[in-house]
């Protein structure tokens, strides 16, 4: 190793050590978060920045653990995901080509989320982040996956490459400053990970010395990298050991006059496996980046981290389970009974082991005091009113109501829209965690369809499935790609349930808002509204008009394309005349060159299918 690159791997360990050392408090809050989240509820942390664990000050001491934190955290996660839309791409232009582009966009984000499985991806960064506060997403090109293009001289398949997305945790990211909140102001961050020995040769080609790593704390047992002590025995969470491993050290650096495209150094042990620019072009205005997208929780004004509400639930967790414990310990007493009994009068060591059994026969000395049994005093009804005030409290700290926990609403006599008022109320308390979550999200699919744009150069074959069956096959590149404006879909969106989208259309029914200039309910409409309700394949008649409109749509882009139409005995000619007449009146013919001729041909298509209508109804009127 020349000293060059000796003075690399020192300079990025040293920098690496400094800023476990500057959050090390941090860490240890979240250790004990998890401990509370698992049950492990008499850990604290100690001093040293350790989590330890209070034992019993006696024997006969409960310490039973009632968790009311799991369930919260549980229920805010599903409240949280469930109410994150899915994305649509704006186009760049009006141009046809343009918005034929954003609709590819949103088809492969589409395909992307279906074969990573986002959701759940999604699932597990909010889990990180409502425990710990803090949840990252790491978006990275993978050459190893995808179809095989071609081979390399040594017959290694060389293959096209494809997206990944991974959930980081908040252990493994180190940025620069502590006191930055957002991301877009650190200039350098550190993605430190356990990782197998066997992976790092492979990946990088560099034998590395394996050692025992804590998968959380990325401690060593042999004490190598320093940091933060634990006690397997009391920290469930530092006790996840991973052997023949090595922690690898990448140091993002912005884009600098020194490094215009950034800088990324990769560290292994004593080992340098990479250093050069930053890989990916997945910032604004095609410039480099870091690839991580930050999640939170709650903000916390002054730091780059966010705080979970398990931070605030702690000690309210504390001091219900020592009311609980001392009313089960109070009931012990009543119900085992205190005996007090003359010194030598009765033989103690057999009345402690068999204590007072049903029909038990008392022997004591003679002439001494008869045991008796000492009355407890009466429970009084403080342990009660502290009991309630702490449940009470539990659902003040954390946001989460009893419509949420009890998945009914307690209260007979309230409307239906007072009680979707108080369900908003209810969203709207965890406001900051969805909003964070639907930020990512949306950063998230911008950094997907960026690197697209940089690395998809061979053809790529997307299916796209209809909502009838049928499927579309396209081919793409990263030509195709023209726009990353990613939005959300409101028509998708997840916050207004089945049954807030029925309630919704049928006030609209009942209003005459669905009808048309002669007050009728027509076909068309029938089979949207069917669509709204989810019941869009619900019947046969609903499929034998789905048929008709894809047809006359068909239609439309024959006539486009200079073909010539032939009108069937089976064509619903009122359907195709509104899908005909919708056709001209939208915006999309205008952005043809031709579009007065193709406008000429569709009048006269229209004027064939309104004098076969007519035809049909005389035939219907005489009854034929």
């Amino acid at each position: 190793m020349s000293k060059n690159t000796q003075k690399i791997v020192e300079e990025v360990r040293q920098d690496y050590n400094k800023r476990r050392e500057e959050r090390r408090n941090l860490e240890a809050q979240w250790q004990l978060n998890i401990n509370f989240m698992m049950g492990n509820q008499y850990s604290y942390i100690a001093s040293n920045q350790t989590i330890r664990e209070d034992e019993k000050q006696y024997f006969w001491q409960e310490k039973e653990v009632f968790n009311h934190i799991a369930p919260i955290v549980e229920t805010r996660i599903s409240k949280i995901t469930s109410n994150t839309p899915s994305v649509t791409v704006v186009p760049a232009s009006t141009e046809e080509a343009d918005i034929e582009s954003a609709k590819l966009s949103k088809e492969i984000l589409n395909s992307v989320a279906n074969r990573l499985n986002l959701t759940d991806i999604e699932k597990t960064a909010t889990t990180w982040s409502e425990i710990c506060g803090t949840s990252f997403y790491k978006v990275v090109w993978n050459t190893d996956t995808g179809r095989m293009v071609a081979t390399d001289e040594t017959g290694r398949a060389i293959k096209e490459g494809d997206v990944e997305v991974e959930v980081i945790s908040p252990f493994e990211i180190f940025p620069d400053n502590l006191a930055c909140e957002r991301m877009e102001d650190v200039k350098s961050i550190i993605h430190a990970r356990a990782v197998e020995v066997e992976e790092i040769k492979t990946q990088w080609g560099v034998d590395v010395e394996p050692e025992n790593v804590h998968a959380f704390t990325l401690d060593s047992v042999s004490g190598n990298l320093g940091g933060l002590g634990y006690d397997a025995h009391i920290n469930r969470v530092a006790n996840v050991e991973l052997g023949n491993h090595s922690v690898v050290i990448e140091r993002y650096i912005r884009p600098t006059k020194s490094y215009p495209n950034g800088r990324l150094t990769i560290v292994a042990g004593d080992k340098l496996l990479f250093d050069g620019e930053l890989p990916y072009i997945n910032d604004e205005l095609n410039t480099r980046t870091f690839p991580f997208v930050k999640q939170i929780s709650n903000y916390m004004p002054g730091s780059f981290f966010g705080v979970s509400v398990v931070d605030r639930l702690i000690p309210l967790q504390r001091a219900y389970n020592a009311v609980r414990n001392r009313k089960h310990e109070y009931f012990n007493r009543a119900v085992m009974n205190v005996l007090a009994v003359e010194d030598g009068s009765v033989d103690t060591d057999a009345l402690e082991m068999e204590g007072l059994s049903p029909g038990k026969v008392l022997v004591y000395r003679q002439g001494s005091k008869v045991p008796e049994i000492m009355q407890n005093p009466a429970l009084t009804i403080d342990f009660e009113a502290e009991e309630e005030r702490l449940l009470s409290e539990f659902k003040t700290v954390s946001g989460v109501s009893d419509m949420m926990t009890d998945s009914y609403a307690n209260y007979t006599n309230m409307s239906g829209v007072a009680l979707e008022l108080l369900a908003e109320q209810d969203i709207t308390r965890l406001a900051t965690a969805i909003d964070s979550t639907k930020l990512a999200v949306k950063v998230v699919a911008k950094y997907i369809l960026r690197l697209y744009k940089q690395y998809a150069v061979v053809p790529r074959l997307l299916k796209i499935s209809g909502s009838l069956g049928d499927v579309q096959m396209y081919y793409w590149d990263q030509n195709e790609i023209c726009s990353d404006d990613v939005v959300f879909d409101t028509s998708t969106d997840t916050s207004d349930s089945l049954g807030q989208r029925r309630t919704m259309l049928l006030d609209l029914i009942k209003e005459g808002l669905m009808y048309d200039e002669d007050g009728k309910f027509s076909q068309s409409m029938r089979k949207k509204c069917l669509d709204l309700l989810g019941f869009g394949m619900w019947e046969n008649a609903v499929d034998l008009n789905s048929l008709q409109i894809n047809r006359a749509q068909e239609e439309n882009i024959s006539i486009v394309n200079n073909e010539k139409l032939e009108i069937l005995p089976i064509d619903d000619h009122k359907i195709h005349i509104d899908e005909h007449t919708a056709y001209i009146l939208g915006g999309e013919i205008k952005k043809k060159l031709n579009h007065k001729q193709i406008i000429e041909k569709l009048l006269k298509h229209i004027e064939e299918h309104k004098k076969l209508l007519e035809k049909e109804q005389v035939q219907l009127d005489k009854g034929e």
